[in-house]
């Protein structure tokens, strides 16, 4: 018998995917990548516990709900149900492929009030496509049963009934088998942070072409909308001047104040002669100028702009995301 486990490295997918391997089944953890959730920490997680592992990319299906999730948002742009749904739904389809019976989850029935209460939990399982074959055994004994435990696949006792936001049952569970390395709670998916959330919600708005360099740069630098089709991203420190450069693509123009130490600045989307002037003027005021009233810009399509240095930077607030 063997079981898929949708596992996120954190406290919670590690103690299912162990409760499950103490019932004599076989568990393989399967983390569903895109670019707002990676899958280094559920890597180290799987290999603390000798868990067979593997990342399976789903970022194509996962921009559909990002775009327009069914069942809405969360706090920020994360769409938790249909994004729950979406990896169950992709858990069931490789069942057969994996020899696979079922599949767990490390999910506690009103950990987060809104994706895992009762009724959220009912609708991610019944848009996976599969509802009879998901089983959370932190929380199976609030649940209904599962075919898993109907059929004794599973032995329902020894389950358990965790609820709620306290961590301190999973921590005592985990103190019971052993189980000392696990990550904090914090961190996990970008679609959660505010600032991330603001940045992806402007470039979705903006029209612009939705590439993996584009969401990639959002996570770094200060970013400024310099014009409803145009934007640019600031580097705050060297690494991320050298992430911003490497993240360039054929169609964006990099800029660089020349003589003086400061930000690498990447232009994107579709922009004209005023819009590389403001750029190179916002290049140019956090750039380490001197005190110099102008300075000149370094473009990467070969030319130079000759800009004025603004002090405050109050003047670039309303456009900054």
């Amino acid at each position: 018998m063997k079981a898929l486990s949708v596992f996120s490295g954190g406290l919670d997918s590690i103690l299912a995917a162990q409760i499950i391997r103490d019932q004599g089944i076989d568990v393989l953890a399967i983390f569903f990548e895109t670019p707002f959730f990676t899958p280094e920490r559920a890597k180290e997680s799987a290999h603390y516990i000798g868990l067979p592992f593997k990342s399976v990319e789903i970022t194509e299906r996962h921009m559909e709900i990002v775009r327009n999730p069914p069942s809405g948002y969360g706090g920020n742009m994360n769409p938790c149900i249909d994004c729950h749904a979406l990896m169950f739904k992709v858990a069931g389809e490789l069942m057969e492929k994996e020899q696979a019976s079922f599949i767990i989850t490390g999910e506690v029935v009103g950990q987060r009030p809104m994706s895992q209460n009762h009724n959220s939990l009912r609708r991610v399982s019944r848009l996976s496509g599969i509802p009879d074959l998901i089983l959370r055994p932190l929380s199976a004994k609030l649940l209904p049963k599962t075919i898993p435990e109907t059929e004794g696949w599973v032995n329902r006792d020894l389950l358990f009934g965790f609820q709620g936001r306290s961590r301190k049952p999973q921590m005592d569970l985990a103190k019971q088998m052993n189980i000392t390395h696990y990550p904090s709670p914090a961190g996990g998916c970008l679609l959660t942070e505010e600032v991330f959330s603001r940045r992806l919600k402007d470039l979705l708005n903006s029209g612009m072409e939705l590439s993996d360099s584009h969401i990639k740069l959002l996570k770094i630098g200060r970013h400024f909308r310099i014009s409803p089709a145009a934007k640019i991203v600031v580097g705050r420190k060297q690494s991320e001047n050298e992430q911003i450069a490497e993240l360039k693509t054929e169609h964006d123009l990099l800029l660089n104040v020349i003589g003086f130490p400061g930000p690498t600045v990447l232009l994107s989307g579709i922009f004209d002669d005023e819009d590389i002037k403001t750029a190179a003027m916002i290049t140019a005021s956090y750039s380490d100028t001197h005190g110099v009233l102008s300075c000149n810009v370094k473009i990467s399509d070969g030319s130079n702009c000759n800009t004025k240095v603004v002090r405050s930077k109050d003047a670039f607030h309303n456009m900054l995301i």
